[in-house]
């Protein structure tokens, strides 16, 4: 993560859709609970009313906390797949929701990779409607996590990719594109995107709070920035502290260029090596992930294998979340979670493409 920092981008990742109008009369769903760890962890299974299903989909979480269950989450996809004779799986994290244990914002997601399968192995395990044939679907950071999975469980057998990442820390991404749709000049914005690289690269060589309060008082001081990260407390001592604990945990790799985390190693080689079809959605007003450079990474690499496809889907007026937006800039996209409308065209192109991919083999 950026250096100590205080993420309401959870608020987009996990957000889930709203139970609106849908194709489908009846949809069955059960909680069920499979075992990470020490942890039991509660999801929920859903499915067509007739209890038959050709295919499931597991549905892999941004960033963020989660409450699944209660919230009844993402019950629109759950809805619309369970109307084509297709399952899904969504489980709370550790220490969310209904789930045991201790949530950790800064899961590695080598971690949450593991469990994607996991839940695909305790899927199999009590036959769950249309497990015979299970993918996945997963929004922003499930971009990292979800090929991970595949690479694991060579079982899995398709992917479904919303606003997904490319081999970056993405926080640069929004930094700048909300700056420059807020009018700031360029060198304005050069000079912001200097000082806090020189914050990340201090924190993460070590240095002590007050030399990175000296590298960042303008970054710090910024209106946009706090409010992203949630005011100036986010660059307190103590939360500095924290985000020193956490890195001395991790002990992440690092860029010596910019003091950011990489998260996957060799993300090009593990996205050339996938051999399932893969559909990629994304929002052309995305402001929070670079759409272009991961639909540009995904081109490069998806599709060289037997079995693999890459389809690529974007719509114009989409933001992170593919919900309809004008401007897809960060405020816009939290306001909308208030009121969401999903994008014209995309739950239809999931299905399609689903149909084509997953149901006539």
């Amino acid at each position: 993560m950026p250096f100590w920092r205080i993420v309401v981008l959870s608020l987009v990742a996990i957000t889930s859709s709203a139970a609106s109008a849908t194709s489908v009369d009846e949809m069955r769903s059960e909680i069920k609970q499979f075992r990470v760890g020490e942890n039991l962890l509660s999801g929920l299974l859903s499915r067509p009313a007739n209890d038959s299903a050709e295919a499931l989909v597991i549905i892999v979480h941004g960033y963020g906390a989660t409450n699944a269950i209660d919230q009844d989450g993402y019950y629109e996809l759950r809805a619309r797949l369970a109307g084509v004779g297709i399952a899904s799986f969504v489980w709370d994290k550790p220490g969310s929701g209904r789930s045991e244990g201790q949530f950790d914002e800064d899961q590695p997601v080598a971690s949450s990779a593991d469990e994607v399968v996991l839940a695909a192995q305790f899927l199999r395990s009590i036959d769950a409607p249309g497990s015979g044939q299970m993918g996945l679907w997963g929004r922003s950071r499930a971009g990292w996590i979800a090929p991970l999975a595949l690479s694991r469980d060579e079982d899995l057998a398709f992917w479904i990719s919303v606003s997904g990442v490319d081999d970056k820390e993405s926080f640069g991404y929004l930094l700048e594109s909300n700056w420059r749709m807020a009018g700031y000049p360029e060198q304005r914005i050069s000079h912001l995107l200097v000082q806090w690289i020189n914050g990340n690269r201090a924190a993460a060589e070590g240095k002590d709070y007050s030399e990175v309060l000296e590298l960042t008082p303008d970054y710090r001081a910024d209106p946009f920035v706090l409010g992203v990260v949630g005011g100036e407390q986010a660059f307190s001592e103590s939360a500095f502290d924290k985000h020193q604990k956490t890195w001395q945990r991790l002990a992440p790799a690092v860029d010596p260029s910019t003091g950011l985390m990489i998260y996957v190693d060799n993300f090009e080689g593990l996205l050339s090596s996938l051999n399932v079809p893969v559909l990629a959605l994304f929002g052309e007003k995305d402001s929070i992930v670079d759409w272009q450079s991961a639909k540009t990474l995904y081109e490069q690499t998806i599709g060289q294998n037997p079995n693999a496809s890459l389809s690529i889907k974007t719509f114009p007026d989409g933001n992170h979340n593919l919900h309809q937006c004008i401007t897809g800039g960060f405020n816009e996209t939290m306001e909308i979670l208030k009121n969401p409308a999903t994008v014209d065209g995309y739950y239809d192109t999931v299905l399609t493409w689903l149909e084509k991919h997953v149901l006539e083999r």
